[in-house]
């Protein structure tokens, strides 16, 4: 019998029981096919840098070119994103901004500066921050005003939260070396990939066509391990 208990040790025996009954437990295809899950994560990682990049700066310019305060937009205390924003639900009062203004002031202080530039802050600061700059609670205050501006005309504000929503959470699964062809995750990572392509054809046309020659996702997903 094969010796496997290195690898246990390695994975964990829980993370090496998803691949070997993926494999019908042969060792040699689950290992192969943990090395096909690190290449597509890799990957998707790869696409995601340049599409997140694009969201950061294409919002960020949008709203220093629109917002009429006299602080950057990221520190300003009216500032759709750091005003206090109150909802109600179930009976209690609850300030929907207080995680982007904690995501911001935490982002500052990991530039270890006095007074960071909001360049260095914006570096700083996750995409899952700017994921839920198009959120339904923003609409009003931050969408219709300004980052529709982002976007071409008439772009629904749905569409761009759903495709963000779905990158944003096949990003960390990826980033966090989860397996990637479990149940529906398989189908995710395929439509994660169109929704970067269609997020930066958005942006910038030369940008989808710049990762469309250079993304290695769909090459992947085609030469999964197999017996």
């Amino acid at each position: 019998m094969q010796e496997t208990h290195w690898v246990e040790q390695w994975l964990s025996a829980e993370r090496w029981e998803t691949y070997k009954r993926a494999a019908h437990e042969d060792f040699n295809l689950a290992l192969r096919l943990y090395e096909w899950n690190t290449q597509l994560a890799g990957a998707i990682m790869h696409d995601v840098a340049h599409i997140e990049v694009a969201l950061r700066n294409t919002y960020n310019r949008v709203l220093s070119d629109s917002w009429p305060g006299s602080n950057h937009w990221l520190l300003d205390s009216v500032s759709p994103v750091r005003a206090p924003l109150i909802r109600v639900r179930n009976g209690q009062k609850r300030d929907l901004n207080a995680r982007n203004r904690l995501s911001i002031d935490e982002a500052a202080k990991r530039t270890r500066l006095s007074t960071p530039l909001p360049g260095q802050i914006i570096a700083e600061l996750s995409f899952g921050f700017w994921r839920h700059l198009t959120s339904a609670a923003l609409e009003k205050t931050l969408w219709v005003p300004y980052l529709h501006e982002a976007f071409p005309s008439k772009t629904d504000r749905k569409k761009v939260d759903r495709a963000l929503a779905l990158v944003n959470g096949v990003r960390n699964r990826a980033a966090h070396h989860e397996p990637l062809f479990t149940g529906r995750r398989l189908q995710e990572v395929t439509e994660a990939h169109q929704a970067i392509g269609m997020l930066a054809f958005m942006f910038l046309p030369e940008l989808g066509e710049h990762l469309r020659q250079t993304s290695s996702v769909n090459l992947y997903l085609e030469n999964r391990p197999s017996e």
